[in-house]
Formats: structure tokens, C-alpha cells, sequence
């Protein structure tokens, strides 16, 4: 004998049922809120309690696997929060075969989770997940979203259970004028899109970057959200394999070199991961360039490791950019060599002043001919250009 139950849902399972909800609809992709009108805004319950195994044996989903313990057909584990439409569609799924209890349970648990995770968080402790890859030469660049949060963990947490995503895929190589055109009017076209909205209306105003693109773009990106905006940028370490924040040593600096010459074009090399030979410098510019160059010891890539050596870049590179400018004024160009670590890509651009640095000529290096092509100009505010 089955037992015989009412559709009478207790007091304490309809108040669960709301507060794991949120008050939204947990209809996958609906999300609408069941305490207020979405025409008049005025405050009114439009919530239904739908069951995911039917209340009734005949219903699209039957009893399933509850049909030995009808009891439970009311219980939280069974009952989603809908509105009356989302409540009509699973409803009128005659034989359940669309809307089967798996993917009803699956859509509640991603639901409860989301606003676990959402409403767990302190307000200050919140960042937006921003992946943003590029081609890198021939290779494709994927960025896998749960090893980025894991790297976050404790000091930030995601907002959203989605990122940010700003990536491409385009099938044009980094050698031609056409990557670079392309490239950097997605990241134009992107940023608005994505990440604007965010710096001007979300309350949330924290952005974790895990990037894998060429360094020009990089330092594009960190141009265009400039020191304003609060940002960390995640670095991928080779060993071992992560995201994570290592360690650093005590004794870490930078290097800063100065010309030997100050009258030819201006160029600022920044040899971090690898050496870079002034005589490539020269044959872009000239034998009378004037070559300013930041360094450390030992250039390799996979030196950062660390927050403070960041931390650190961002300290030397700003009294760096001030030192150039100071001597050879604000309307000379600046032809920048960048051979650095991703992280130090984003956070060169976001050292920029739009509107008191000079002009910045971005290089990158090509792989088919072995030497350095000019890649991305910057000049002025890149936020009124990108609004034109």
C-alpha cells in the first residue's frame, strides 16, 4: 500500500524552498524574480512550487523513484520554485521526455549552488573572472575556468559562476598586419561589451585576469583599464603548472639600464623572460637610438612567482616611464620591446597615464623572420578612441 499524501507543503519547506532560491525562478535560463511584477514592479508572489517527480502517478514524470515512499513527493528535494509558465512547460512535457527528473535536478542543484556561492561571498572579497586568450605564434591558447578559481582561493572569489570571456580564435597568424588589425578591434569591440558595463554599473568592481595572448595585446588591455580600476593579474607558472601565487625571494629587484645615446628614436626594451640584444633594437631604429632598458639578473620565463615581484614591476616600471618621459618630453614616441611574463604585459599598460604619457609604438616578435615589427600603437585616451 502506497501512502496517501495531500499537495499541503509545510511552512518551513515553502520558506527553504524560497531562501534556496533566492526568490528566482530555477527553471534553467529564466531566472526571473517571483516577488515583484517585471511590468509594474509592484510587489506580489507569482511563485509556484513545482514538483520534479509528478505529484500525481500519471503525471509527466510519475513517481519515479519516490513511488515506495509518496511521502517524500513534497519534501525540499523534490520541489523547485518556477513561475507559471516555466511551471506550465515542464508540465505539459507529456511523458517527461524533455524535461526528464535528471535534468530537473540538475537545473535546481546548479541554481542552489549559484546562489550558495553568490551570497556566501563578503562584498569586499568579490572579483569578475576575466579569461582573455589570443594566439600566441601557432599556438591556440585555452584557458581552463575551475584551475583560475582555484588560483584565487582565499584572497578572492568569483562573483559569477561564469567568466568574463574576451578570447578569440582566429585563424590569422601574428606575423601579419591583419592579425594585429583584427586582434586589437576585438579587444576594443569586447571590453566595451563585457567588462565596460561592469567598471561602470556592477557594484562588484574587482577584476581577477588570467590571460594567454601576445604581449602587445596584453599591454592594450591593461591600457584600457588603466590604474583605476582594481585588478590582479594572474601569472600561468610552468613549475609547477599553475596559477597560483608562489613565494618570492627577499632579494629579488629590477635592473633598469639607462642610454648611451639620447637624441636618437627612443625605445624601452623590457627583458624579463629572455635576453634581448640591442643590436635588434638597432636595426628597427637605428645606431643612434636611445635605448632604456629594465631587466633582472637572470631573465627567464618563468621568473614570477610571486605578488610582490608584481608588486615590485609595477613600482620600478612607473618611475621609469616618468624618468623617460622627463628626458625626452611627452611628445616623443615610445618604441616599447616587451619580452615579459603575461602579468607583467597587463600591468605595463595599466602604468599608463592616457593623457600625459607619449605615444606608445608596441612591438612583438616574428617568429618567421626573427625580428621585431611594430604591432599596436597607443596614443591619447583609448577609451575616447574606442567610443568613436
Amino acid at each position: 500500500m502506497v501512502e496517501e499524501v495531500t499537495r499541503y507543503i509545510r511552512t518551513t519547506v515553502e520558506r527553504e524552498l524560497w531562501a534556496r532560491a533566492a526568490g528566482r525562478c530555477q527553471f534553467s535560463g529564466c531566472n526571473k524574480f517571483l516577488y515583484k511584477s517585471s511590468v509594474t514592479q509592484e510587489t506580489v508572489n507569482i511563485a509556484q512550487k513545482a514538483h520534479i517527480y509528478s505529484f500525481s502517478k500519471k503525471g509527466p514524470r510519475g513517481w519515479g523513484i519516490l513511488s515506495k515512499t509518496k511521502h517524500k513527493l513534497n519534501d525540499i528535494s523534490n520541489l523547485m520554485l518556477m513561475c507559471h509558465s516555466c511551471h506550465q512547460k515542464i508540465d505539459q512535457d507529456n511523458g517527461g521526455t524533455r524535461y526528464t527528473a535528471t535534468l530537473l535536478n540538475s537545473w535546481k542543484a546548479q541554481h542552489e549552488q549559484r546562489v550558495e556561492i553568490v551570497t556566501g561571498i563578503a562584498p569586499d572579497k568579490k572579483s569578475h573572472v576575466v579569461l582573455y586568450g589570443a594566439n600566441i605564434g601557432s599556438e591556440k591558447s585555452s584557458i581552463e575556468y575551475h584551475t583560475c578559481v582555484q588560483a584565487m582561493f582565499p584572497h578572492w572569489y568569483p562573483s559569477d559562476e561564469r567568466p568574463i570571456q574576451i578570447s578569440t580564435k582566429s585563424e590569422l597568424k601574428d606575423s601579419s598586419p591583419q592579425y594585429w588589425q583584427a586582434e586589437e578591434l576585438h579587444l576594443l569591440k569586447a571590453f566595451e561589451r563585457k567588462i565596460l558595463p561592469v567598471i561602470e554599473d556592477d557594484p562588484c568592481k574587482h577584476l581577477s585576469l588570467f590571460t594567454l595572448a601576445p604581449q602587445p595585446l596584453l599591454i592594450e588591455l591593461g591600457a584600457l583599464l588603466t590604474d583605476k580600476m582594481s585588478v590582479e593579474s594572474y601569472q600561468l607558472h610552468r613549475e609547477p603548472k599553475s596559477w597560483q601565487w608562489q613565494d618570492c625571494q627577499d632579494n629579488f629587484d629590477y635592473i633598469v639600464h639607462k642610454p648611451e645615446y639620447t637624441k636618437g628614436a627612443v625605445a624601452l626594451i623590457v627583458s624579463l623572460s629572455d635576453y634581448v640584444s640591442k643590436k635588434r633594437i638597432t636595426r628597427v631604429l637605428g645606431d643612434d637610438a636611445a635605448i632604456w632598458e629594465i631587466t633582472i639578473e637572470n631573465p627567464h620565463n618563468d621568473f614570477m612567482q610571486s605578488r610582490q615581484q608584481l608588486s615590485l614591476f609595477r613600482q620600478r616600471l612607473r618611475g621609469l616611464i616618468v624618468d623617460i618621459k622627463q628626458q625626452h618630453g611627452e611628445i616623443t614616441p615610445l618604441h616599447i620591446f616587451p619580452v615579459m611574463p603575461v602579468s607583467c604585459a597587463i600591468e605595463f599598460g595599466r602604468a599608463r597615464m592616457p593623457k600625459a604619457d607619449m605615444p606608445w609604438l608596441v612591438y612583438d616578435h616574428d617568429m618567421e623572420t626573427q625580428e621585431f615589427i611594430n604591432a599596436i600603437e597607443l596614443k591619447g585616451d583609448l577609451h575616447a578612441r574606442q567610443s568613436k
